[in-house]
């Protein structure tokens, strides 16, 4: 590259180059929350098989605005007898526009005792975070919460 004074004017083939470049970055940014929302649709379909998913029966305690989103701590639980021939085998945990949406995914059984869990998540941004049992039967339920990051977590 040509040794070049700040103030100097950029040639018009560094300009194109620039602005094409440019381009190519705005396109890619603009579709990520449609991709990421898509992964998260492909993945629910992936967990469940294609399945009907009936909301309901799981509690999602997230904060409603999380301060950093590095770390966001989260409860969820989901009303289930837990005997032998009523449980719930999975709960799994999707932050809908983080880059790799599954975020957990904890595996039950009846000797669980209660199907809850608790940790704690990175968020990228503002997003909903959508929780998804398997019961032993077969079934999915769900749960939902919106939540406000303010602060970048991964990725932001």
């Amino acid at each position: 590259m040509k040794d070049r004074n700040k103030f100097q004017a950029v040639d018009r083939r560094e300009f194109v180059l620039g602005a094409s470049a440019a381009a190519i970055v705005a396109a890619n940014w603009s579709g990520m929350g449609e991709a990421q929302a898509k992964g998260a649709e492909d993945l629910i379909k992936k967990l469940t098989g294609g399945k009907k998913v009936t909301a309901g029966k799981v509690t999602v305690k997230l904060p409603d605005i999380a301060e950093n989103g590095n770390t966001v701590p989260f409860t969820v639980r989901v009303d289930s007898p837990m005997t032998d021939k009523d449980y719930v085998k999975a709960i799994h945990v999707i932050a809908t526009a983080n880059p790799t949406p599954l975020v957990a995914t904890y595996k039950l059984t009846a000797a669980s005792g209660k199907a809850e869990v608790s940790s704690r998540m990175r968020m990228a941004k503002t997003q909903e975070i959508i929780v998804i049992a398997e019961l032993s039967n077969g079934s999915f339920v769900s749960g939902k919460k919106n939540v406000k990051v303010t602060i970048g977590g991964c990725g932001g």
